[in-house]
């Protein structure tokens, strides 16, 4: 007898994450994952060193610790927290899990996290994948596709709100018509995972949606700008009822000590965020503006990324990214991503950017 998955599992690609290594090149600068070029911060630090005596102890069952610092820290109910010891990753899947029957549809954007359809996919529910438009600014989640593409089986929408890999963004009159135009049974699924690094006046990242509604959630993540990707802690804000389902299915000690009190160090850590602001506005800006001098296509971005579009032909985004990875730049390929003729450029250290620059204009001039 030959043991069978559930139906969809075996039409799971697996998720492959950015290049960290090139083969025979010593140093390499690793701009492929949208990590902090800061790193974590000093108080963070401190914690983990702190936190180290208690790791032969299960951890407090509720990850209060942690609940408390983000709810203090965003102004924000605890109880109506999650916490995660496994990213924001994790909180996306299980709200999968809790919902999604066989024969249920998901909606996101076709440009969007790879995440969202693993998790539709591992519940036996059906992606639909919804083309975005292209805007002065770039690609761009596409409102009214999205509410037209709505059906009686619709059970979950995912939104990533900075888009990654787009760089893109809803503004809050926007996202709140994509929330209206959704019947009361389908659950909006903000992916706030770039949020702190949003400028926008006009941007919100769901924490009043979901304090307003009940069929909103929005979920966050210490691995970007926090710069504690290798802790794998992530959080969501939800209604009453959510928390409820969510605490009833989640791991029994899902957040460790370490994560716990690290993550609460951090987001208390409130100079060191405005410096990763600071650092990524600035970079941003100027990696942006030097790589179109070359002609490129850059589309404009709210987070720490950038996404860069190459001409078919001889100077195509294969064989910049050959060009880079031998001068140890390395750039993360989305062609999963159906991008096939970009890269996404994550803002890194001074030194990291003006090298990345240098080589695009020697390659474009060749």
């Amino acid at each position: 007898m030959t043991l069978t998955p559930r139906p969809g599992i075996l039409d799971i690609s697996l998720y492959v994450g950015g290049r960290s290594s090139v083969p025979g090149v010593e140093k390499v600068w690793k701009l492929s994952s949208n990590e902090s070029p800061l790193g974590p911060s000093p108080a963070a630090l401190e914690a983990l060193k702190t936190a180290a005596s208690d790791v032969s102890a299960y951890p407090e069952g509720t990850a209060r610790i942690l609940r408390e610092a983000i709810g203090s820290a965003e102004n924000l109910d605890p109880d109506r927290i999650i916490g995660s010891g496994d990213g924001s990753d994790y909180l996306l899947t299980m709200l999968a899990a809790a919902y999604l029957t066989p024969g249920d549809e998901v909606l996101f954007s076709a440009h969007a996290f790879l995440v969202y359809k693993i998790a539709t996919l591992a519940n036996s529910a059906r992606p639909v994948e919804v083309a975005e438009k292209t805007t002065n600014h770039g690609i761009k989640v596409d409102v009214d596709a999205m509410l037209k593409a709505v059906t009686p089986r619709t059970r979950l929408v995912y939104i990533a709100n900075p888009n990654n890999p787009t760089g893109t963004y809803l503004t809050s009159a926007e996202l709140r018509r994509l929330h209206v135009g959704l019947p009361k049974n389908v659950l909006l699924v903000i992916d706030s995972a770039y949020s702190e690094y949003v400028t926008a006046s006009d941007y919100e990242d769901g924490t009043k949606l979901v304090t307003e509604f009940d069929n909103v959630v929005m979920t966050r993540t210490f691995s970007k700008i926090h710069g504690l990707a290798g802790l794998r802690i992530g959080w969501a804000y939800v209604p009453t009822e959510v928390a409820g389902i969510l605490n009833r299915i989640r791991g029994p000690f899902n957040v460790g000590n370490l994560q716990a009190r690290v993550g609460a160090a951090s987001i208390g850590d409130r100079d060191h965020l405005a410096k990763a602001v600071a650092h990524n506005e600035k970079w941003k800006r100027w990696l942006t503006d030097e790589i179109r001098k070359t002609g490129l296509r850059v589309d404009d971005s709210v987070a720490n990324f950038i996404l860069i579009h190459f001409p078919e032909g001889p100077k195509n985004a294969k064989a910049v990214d050959e060009f880079l990875c031998a001068r140890g730049l390395i750039l993360r390929g989305v062609g999963s991503y159906k991008l096939p003729q970009c890269l996404r450029l994550t803002v890194g250290p001074a030194e990291a950017n003006e090298l990345v620059v240098a080589a695009l204009k020697e390659f474009m001039g060749s």
